[in-house]
């Protein structure tokens, strides 16, 4: 009955759906490593609200180039968690990112390098503020002080940010709509970390001004829920040709004849209720 199958018009169809197949189980694997990657993510984030920060150096490597330069940037693995360092802060430099959103509000963050001992720097995410007051969402804010001395500052380590545009000096203050470290260092005369911090903690103690930029968790589910999709229409696609062949093979074999048309024309009328 199913010696058709060897048909070349068959076997080709048998080797297209593989191939379906076969490309639906690898987007299907590709989407569980996309779940994987961003349930450790949230896993980081919700560890680093608990944990103790570790030096600066043991989350990112320090850079080695000359002014300028950015340095590698963290691993994988331990962005998020939390680190510490202290140094001075440079107001000559403060980056304003602008186009950021917290509670439906589009602002800035603000950006200060912070000079370390060794001559390098890391750029702390102070915080986020509303633009000036009357103005629009692109208008410069009045950025607080940061403050003079000997800062410690505490928070997530952050991966610079893909799609890095152009940097723009202001009115003494350098604008960006992405964080790309690596962009910036070229505006800065000192080489920075190759990632940044944003600040949970900080000693003397932050400006009340700035509102914290919070951290959003991936949905890690939506990836899970691609999985699912892909490898279902695998095996759906398998299905749908062992349907096809035999039911080709039950018509060859003279199993399933058509049915002729019924005539309804030729059936007794319904009688009448009295």
């Amino acid at each position: 009955m199913y010696r058709f199958l060897l048909t070349p018009r068959w076997l080709g169809c048998l080797a297209l759906t593989l191939v379906a197949a076969a490309l639906m189980v690898f987007l299907g694997n590709w989407q569980l490593d996309r779940y994987r990657g961003r349930t450790a993510i949230n896993e980081r984030i919700d560890a680093g609200a608990t944990m103790s920060p570790a030096p600066l150096r043991d989350a990112m490597p320090a850079p080695t180039g000359g002014p300028g330069s950015a340095g590698p940037a963290p691993a994988d693995r331990l962005t998020w968690t939390r680190a510490t360092a202290t140094g001075r802060y440079d107001p000559a430099n403060v980056v304003l990112v602008r186009g950021r959103t917290v509670d439906n509000t589009v602002g800035f963050e603000v950006l200060t390098p912070l000079v370390l001992a060794d001559g390098t720097a890391v750029l702390v995410d102070r915080g986020w503020i509303p633009p000036a007051p009357g103005a629009g969402a692109t208008a410069q804010p009045q950025v607080p002080a940061a403050p003079t001395g000997e800062v410690t500052v505490a928070g997530r380590v952050v991966a610079s940010e893909s799609g890095a545009g152009a940097v723009d000096r202001r009115d003494g203050k350098l604008e960006t709509r992405r964080i790309g470290v690596s962009r910036l260092a070229r505006e800065l005369p000192y080489p920075i970390h190759g990632g940044y911090l944003l600040l949970d903690q900080q000693t003397p103690a932050a400006d009340p001004a700035f509102q914290t930029v919070p951290i959003g968790h991936t949905n890690n589910w939506q990836n899970f829920g691609y999985v699912v999709q892909w490898w279902l229409f695998a095996g759906m696609s398998l299905v749908g040709y062992g349907w096809v062949a035999r039911r080709e093979a039950r018509r060859a074999a003279g199993l399933d004849k058509p049915r002729p048309p019924i005539d309804r024309a030729a059936e007794p009328a319904p009688s009448a209720s009295v």
